[in-house]
């Protein structure tokens, strides 16, 4: 067996006071990546989304328990801790909570947590090496800053609603928002790294910093080269539906008996795609050859292929455009993808202990170390499941102590 080294934040402590789903997936990259995780929670309510299910995590039997699957997605690994900030003791114990830890992570409206003396400069002035990392909708300053931010406005706002969906000259057309909140997703991912800068950083200064993360800002710099496809043409990308701004073919295509993907790249998997459909003419012709020269017939040309793909089923052009190199797919559900055995292979699915279901499963990181591999010790916990471990452990309370603080 291999001699592996301890994950690579092992002896890093945050204390998380954040919530629903940007800062919880955050906070929980870094405890996957071995770093002790406190989430501060309300007493008797906890983080909002506990209560949002149906559905709920199953116990052994089959049987919903409490915890709903949507917290139980972005809080595995983490320690929970029932206190109430709005109270002067409350405060007062996560105050002396962030003096032990590395780094802090809140999604608070701005000015927030200042009225608790949990802000930033308040924070500093007891813990200057804290790393403290604020997420909110708009950021800390601009007009703006003092407005509720939702993953579903923030699409919207920052344009990637105006290119996600089918052509609005085509049945289905309009503004769509992605499956999943990605303006959540991608701010916890950017707040990750931000967060492991500084954290690195500090190496150097040996002092901490605030960062100031917003979902707007965040939502913005990921539209990535169709920022740059306006910032070079002036003109404004639009809906394209399953294509692609600068790439055909590159889009869903109906095969006989079901949809599949085709993302050709260049213009040698050009060649190479219609070779396979039976049209190696179309590689030869001007208008097409290359993927210039494509992009701009795209109207010419796309029908032809849809005509060419519909006369055999989806599974005889993958295996056909795998075996010479083009890059094909099927729409898989969600149940087929966790079916793929190349997801199995990767050990996408992992199920972790749980104190009320015996065992719940957790879609696992991504991340994958040679030696010093990501950690799963336990799934998202109970609300307060921690409390007097934490208290007792990190702040040398006695049990009257806590007794009296959790009454």
């Amino acid at each position: 067996m291999p001699s592996f080294r301890p994950a690579p934040l092992t002896g890093i402590r945050v204390l998380d006071l954040t919530r629903v789903l940007a800062g919880p997936w955050c906070t929980q990259n870094l405890a996957d990546l071995g770093a002790e995780v406190i989430k501060i929670e309300r007493p008797g309510s906890g983080d909002d989304t506990r209560g949002w299910g149906p559905p709920y995590v199953q116990d052994a039997q089959g049987q919903d328990t409490t915890e709903a699957a949507y917290y139980a997605s972005a809080n595995r690994n983490k320690y929970s801790v029932a206190v109430d900030i709005s109270s002067q003791k409350g405060a007062d114990l996560v105050r002396e909570l962030a003096k032990q830890c590395d780094i802090l992570v809140e999604n608070f409206k701005v000015g927030g947590l200042r009225k608790y003396g949990l802000d930033y400069e308040s924070i500093k002035a007891v813990n200057p090496r804290l790393i403290y990392c604020s997420i909110t909708g708009f950021g800390q300053t601009g007009p703006y800053a003092s407005r509720p931010g939702y993953d579903f406005m923030i699409q919207g706002m920052g344009g990637l609603m105006s290119i996600t969906g089918e052509r609005d000259d085509l049945p289905g057309g309009g503004p769509q928002k992605a499956g999943v909140a990605v303006a959540d997703l991608m701010t916890g991912m950017y707040s990750t790294v931000g967060i492991l800068a500084a954290l690195h950083e500090r190496g150097r200064s040996g002092l901490g910093q605030h960062i100031d993360m917003a979902l707007l800002d965040c939502q913005v710099a990921m539209l990535a080269n169709q920022n740059q496809n306006y910032f070079t043409s002036g003109v404004a990308p639009q809906r394209a539906g399953n294509a692609h701004q600068n790439l055909v073919p590159y889009q869903v295509f109906a095969a006989a008996d079901g949809h599949l993907i085709v993302a050709v790249g260049n213009d040698g998997q050009f060649r190479a795609y219609c070779g396979v459909i039976g049209h190696p003419e179309l590689a030869e012709d001007a208008r097409f050859k290359t993927n210039s020269n494509r992009v701009i017939n795209r109207d010419l040309l796309v029908p032809l292929l849809v005509d060419a793909m519909k006369k055999q089923a989806r599974d005889h052009w993958l295996e056909k455009l795998e075996q010479v190199g083009v890059p094909a797919g099927p729409i898989n559900t969600i149940d087929q993808v966790y079916d793929n055995p190349q997801v199995k292979a990767r050990e996408m699915l992992r199920h972790l202990p749980h104190k009320s279901a015996g065992q719940a499963p957790v879609g696992a990181s991504p991340l994958r170390f040679s030696d010093s591999p990501v950690q799963y010790r336990h799934a998202a916990p109970l609300l307060g499941e921690h409390t007097e471990q934490v208290l007792r452990d990190r702040l040398g309370l006695s049990d009257e102590e806590i007794r009296n603080l959790t009454r």
